[in-house]
């Protein structure tokens, strides 16, 4: 598989407040070729997001909770069709992060997609000791599949059913997470130069 999505994602971390505390934000943001309100229903609807991402389960509404299978769980705290979705993010033992999606109409057609990730803990960058993806490189391989679900390209069975990590996933994790490094450094170039 080849990524043409690399050079056309915005890449941002930033600050802000969440329950957790203080947090840094890693934000992606990517334009798909689909109706908004295609992209809500792939992003929301469990029949559809297990197609791209992981099956969801649980009490899907505002207040309600959610689990992906074999990943995070956490609260729907805000849910407004088609534009905005805000819930908790528990994973492992971690601190309870919070997940923004954004979706507005994109100039010419098209939707432009806002993933905003806040964390108190440190987990930003890819750790080559553990294994462990950072937060921006986390969530970047599932929304290149997005691009590819939406397009009519992945298989129409569970991603548990056809999804194995391959080679050629590897390396494009290895460009994400050298892309997070870049932002990641000069987010703190800035702070730097702030203080």
């Amino acid at each position: 598989m080849t990524d043409s999505t690399l050079g056309e994602t915005y890449r941002e971390i930033g600050r802000r407040r969440i329950a957790a505390g203080e947090a840094r934000t890693a934000q992606i943001r990517r334009r798909y070729d689909a109706p908004i309100e295609d992209v809500w229903d792939a992003c929301t609807v469990p029949d559809r997001l297990n197609r791209w991402l992981l099956q969801v389960t649980g009490d899907l509404r505002v207040g309600g909770t959610f689990s992906l299978a074999g990943n995070a769980s956490g609260e729907i705290l805000r849910c407004e069709p088609p534009r905005r979705l805000t819930v908790t993010w528990r994973y492992g033992d971690n601190p309870t992060d919070e997940v923004e999606l954004r979706l507005t109409p994109a100039e010419g057609g098209g939707t432009v997609l806002e993933l905003e990730h806040a964390t108190v803990s440190d987990v930003f960058l890819n750790d080559p000791e553990t294994g462990m993806w950072g937060i921006g490189t986390g969530w970047e391989l599932p929304l290149t599949y997005l691009t590819r679900y939406l397009r009519g390209e992945l298989p129409d069975a569970p991603a548990s059913e056809w999804y194995e990590f391959s080679p050629a996933d590897a390396l494009i994790v290895d460009e994400y997470g050298r892309a997070w490094a870049a932002a990641v450094a000069a987010a703190d170039s800035a702070d730097g130069a702030r203080a």
